[in-house]
């Protein structure tokens, strides 16, 4: 019988065909105006289940440490892990494909149109609602950490140096990068010999 490889934590995920892949990123690219991240975990945890939650906030946690867009290095690691590399370039097409032409014809028609007064506005609406989105989907991310305290420290530790402190980007993951993997390190120790122990 040959059955499909599911998470070694659930068996809710779906291990999805290459079209699959290529429709879910291509319709992700299509309905994320402002930027595809914040439903991004919506189309691949919730609807698809490809990844759990889990699964999803740890992959974003590596396409974040890895030069490039988040969204496109998520659309490549989740198309390499179920397909290998057609499965990766099959996510990166889907996802730039659509979006790739829809910018191009509102940039035409933008040049024509961008002194206008009520396109301002709508500007200004949608950087609003895009805003809106990510407060939401960084909140449900944030949501698998509530029973890892430790993990949960070191994401605030991220957000004080860069939000507030205002420490560059690449700085801030090289410390906290190798202290999350110790600390993960630590805590599967620490599992193993709780299961272990009589």
């Amino acid at each position: 019988m040959n059955q499909q490889p599911t998470s070694p934590d659930t068996s809710l995920t779906h291990r999805p065909t290459l079209r699959e892949i290529f429709g879910g990123f291509l319709g992700l690219g299509l309905i994320s105006f402002g930027g595809a991240l914040p439903l991004a975990r919506r189309a691949v945890v919730e609807r698809r289940h490809w990844l759990t939650a889990a699964e999803f906030t740890d992959l974003l946690g590596l396409c974040q440490f890895l030069p490039g867009g988040n969204v496109i290095n998520l659309s490549v690691a989740i198309g390499m892990r179920f397909r290998g590399l057609p499965g990766a370039l099959a996510g990166l097409l889907g996802l730039i494909a659509g979006p790739s032409l829809v910018v191009i014809g509102l940039g035409v028609l933008y040049e024509h149109t961008q002194n206008d007064p009520h396109v301002k506005h709508l500007f200004a609406g949608l950087a609003a609602a895009a805003a809106g989105l990510l407060v939401a989907m960084a909140v449900k991310i944030l949501l698998p950490l509530r029973h890892d305290p430790a993990a949960a420290i070191i994401a605030a530790l991220g957000f004080v140096a860069i939000a507030i402190v205002r420490v560059p980007l690449l700085p801030t993951m090289l410390v906290l990068t190798p202290l999350s993997m110790l600390v993960a390190a630590r805590a599967r120790k620490i599992a193993e010999a709780g299961k272990t122990a009589p």
